[in-house]
């Protein structure tokens, strides 16, 4: 194995790293971070840490040793985007029906935005927006029990906090005679009216009334500018493709607010992002100082244990069994009334995500190009690394030599020096770009630069 110390690096950790970035945010406004928020950030920062643990790997064919370290499958590292297995599980082990279904966005005004970001009232307000918004558009199926799954996505193309509402609704259901019925008209004009109703219910009913009282210019505004009601959009034609739309909800439930290939630059104050401007489609550079930055990533982080993805009528948890046995009649009918969604999207494995990103297959030796196998693992608990598992006495003394080295002073004096030459290494890819930046406008078209 080769003696020097590799640190894998990206700009977004490159960024939280340098200059004690991160320990300066968190010292100002410890108060006001969330603690899930803290949990996520440290996970991020020290994910593929082998002092976190890690796999071990031996060529069949030559001495070759390779480590893997344990990743963090944090809500907020982008290397772990499979850890969103967490989120999006919920949907791969659910069934689809066989049936049309529409995908519909739902917005709210712009003003009200601070409001659902208030983190007294956040999480109520957001799970209120997705209860509010599959009760509004099944409503619609007056003879039919609907189905519809919800996702929530708080982010928009500049980082802003944009709480929205994505559904994939079923468009038909089961009716009282427990008979499959279609239903292939969605009212938008009226339905906009009616969500701007009930968004601006929620939020008087959940605040207190000391709040509701700062609040009420902002529910006045949102009501006045809105005179058609609340945004809300969908395709133009009712049969969505269910494995188009599930694809697309998956990808954006299981990356972070912001794909690393947006970051542009990072100057050691200032980080310029590209963004697509919705009002014109253009791509175009926002720039932001480092806290700043900072502080719109982490918002859009999860509370503990709040599910961005939940299921309604016929898709809840609660039913799904009875549905089931409901519709078994008009499975038969038409032989095939369910689609395995965990077919449809099922998350790749380790060993293809290596592959599919890095061109590169993990398990193929690096000297002699057979078959690296596994021999062991360490991982950590109570504060120090152990030997969970190995398959033979030699894995067991290897994997006990390399924890004696991991947990030594020397190799963590190594591992700064490592971290630091890492970052630096960024820096020096981006000054080109930095400058260019320096000559221009805060905002300014993507293509320029």
């Amino acid at each position: 194995m080769k003696d020097k110390l590799r640190i894998h690096m990206d700009q977004l950790k490159a960024i939280f790293l340098d200059n004690h970035n991160w320990e300066r945010f968190k010292k100002k406004h410890k108060k006001k971070i969330r603690p899930i928020v803290i949990r996520e950030v440290e996970k991020f920062l020290h994910c593929g840490d082998l002092l976190n643990g890690f796999r071990v790997f031996k060529c069949e064919a030559c001495p070759n040793v390779q480590r893997f370290p344990i990743r963090c499958k944090g809500k907020f590292c982008p290397t772990c985007a499979v850890g969103e297995a967490q989120k999006w599980a919920e949907v791969q082990a659910n069934d689809m029906y066989h049936t049309m279904h529409r995908h519909v966005i739902l917005t709210i005004d712009e003003g009200l935005r601070p409001i659902f970001a208030h983190h007294q009232y956040r999480e109520t307000l957001l799970k209120g927006l997705m209860d509010e918004a599959a009760k509004v558009v099944t409503n619609c199926f007056r003879k039919q029990e609907a189905g519809a799954i919800v996702a929530l996505h708080t982010f928009g193309s500049k980082l802003e906090f944009n709480p929205h509402v994505h559904l994939l609704v079923t468009m038909g259901g089961i009716t009282k005679d427990g008979k499959w019925e279609e239903y292939n008209f969605l009212p938008f004009v009226k339905l906009r009216k009616v969500w701007q109703t009930v968004v601006l219910k929620l939020i008087r009913r959940t605040l207190s009334q000391r709040a509701k009282a700062k609040v009420q210019p902002l529910l006045q505004a949102a009501f006045k500018n809105n005179p058609d009601g609340f945004y809300i959009h969908a395709p133009n034609q009712s049969r969505t493709d269910v494995k188009a739309t599930l694809s697309y909800i998956g990808r954006y439930m299981k990356r972070g607010p912001i794909a690393l290939h947006r970051i542009k630059m990072y100057d050691g104050e200032l980080v310029a992002f590209a963004y697509q401007d919705k009002r014109d489609g253009e791509w175009k550079i926002e720039e932001l100082s480092v806290e700043d930055f900072i502080g719109r990533l982490i918002r859009h982080i999860p509370d503990d244990q709040f599910k961005m993805i939940r299921h309604y009528g016929i898709y809840s948890r609660r039913t799904k069994k009875v549905m089931k046995k409901v519709v078994e009649h008009f499975q038969k009918e038409i032989k095939r009334l369910l689609i395995n969604a965990q077919k449809i999207i099922k998350g790749k494995k380790w060993r293809e995500q290596i592959k599919e990103t890095f061109d590169r297959d993990p398990l193929e030796c690096s000297e002699c190009g057979n078959y690296l196998e596994f021999r062991g693992i360490a991982v950590r608990k109570n504060g120090s690394l152990e030997v969970a598992y190995a398959n033979d006495k030699e894995a067991h003394q290897y994997i006990r030599r390399e924890i004696d080295k991991i947990e030594s002073k020397a190799y963590k004096v190594k591992k700064k020096e490592a971290t630091r030459e890492a970052i630096k290494e960024y820096g020096f890819s981006w000054d080109a770009l930095a400058k260019a930046i320096e000559r221009k406008q805060h905002s300014i078209y993507l293509p320029e630069v």
